[in-house]
């Protein structure tokens, strides 16, 4: 997986905590605490409670906006 590289446009509208780690370079506990932390807001999903982001949270951490006018 490492050699594979990660487009941006390519990326779905929610998140897991590994593809946010491998877009931020930081490792996935990092992703975690940011969340608890407030820094990276997560989505919680099923029953386990499975962590989720979304793709406008980690743009901004970037720097990046989105074109607005698409829905």
């Amino acid at each position: 997986m490492a050699d594979q590289k990660i487009s941006i446009n390519d990326l779905p509208d929610l998140l897991t905590v590994r593809e946010v780690a491998e877009v931020l370079r930081v490792s996935p506990l990092t992703i975690k605490r940011w969340g608890k932390r407030g820094k990276l807001p997560a989505i919680r999903i099923n029953s386990r409670g499975d962590r989720r982001y979304k793709k406008e949270a980690v743009f901004y951490l970037l720097g990046i906006q989105e074109k607005s006018g698409t829905i």
